[in-house]
């Protein structure tokens, strides 16, 4: 009896599928990119620009994260979850505004008009301030409840004014929205402690 032979498989191709394989991977792989958080920084002012007006101490809300992760709003310890409705108590404030004389308030805003507190969304400033020390965790989520603050209050606002939800509304109308409740979140140098 004759023994057959076994015919090989010719591999010559082989090392062309591999390579069209790995490009077929490469092309159809996405990868993920950490990207930061959007921030625009502020242009630096030229040097003949006039300086900044006078700010009066009820319109700031200061907000200061120590190297403890404590968080002290208005110089009071506060936990972060507190801190947004502080904001928008702070923000929607509504306060008298003198005008010629006589006190004007705020019409849109729903605050208690209390006179120690912000005259009205317009003049409200947060004043962030955090230590080197800070964890980033602790200051992203700072950031994230006066952002939501600011949403909440232009949320409601837009239901108020056109009956939609913000993010709904077209770009005329978002502005309208955002001149009343302008976001005006001012961060001072970090601490060295």
């Amino acid at each position: 009896m004759a023994r057959r032979e076994t015919p090989e498989i010719n591999a010559g191709s082989m090392a062309d599928i591999a390579f069209l394989l790995l490009i077929f991977f490469l092309v159809t792989t996405t990868m993920d990119v950490t990207s930061g958080i959007s921030r625009k920084l502020p242009e630096k002012p030229p040097k003949d620009a006039p300086p900044p007006p006078k700010i009066k101490e009820r319109n700031i809300f200061e907000v200061n994260i120590n190297r403890s992760n404590k968080l002290l709003v208005e110089n009071k310890e506060m936990h972060v979850s507190e801190l947004k409705e502080a904001t928008i108590k702070f923000i929607d404030n509504g306060g008298a505004l003198e005008n010629n004389g006589k006190d004007e308030f705020c019409s849109y805003c729903e605050g208690d008009r209390n006179p120690d507190s912000s005259d009205n969304p317009k003049k409200a400033i947060i004043s962030l301030q955090n230590d080197r020390g800070t964890s980033y965790k602790t200051y992203i989520a700072v950031q994230n409840e006066l952002v939501m603050a600011y949403s909440i209050l232009r949320d409601r606002y837009a239901m108020k004014k056109f009956g939609k939800h913000f993010d709904d509304l077209n770009n005329d109308n978002q502005k309208v929205v955002k001149e009343a409740y302008p976001q005006i979140i001012s961060e001072a140098e970090p601490t060295k402690s």
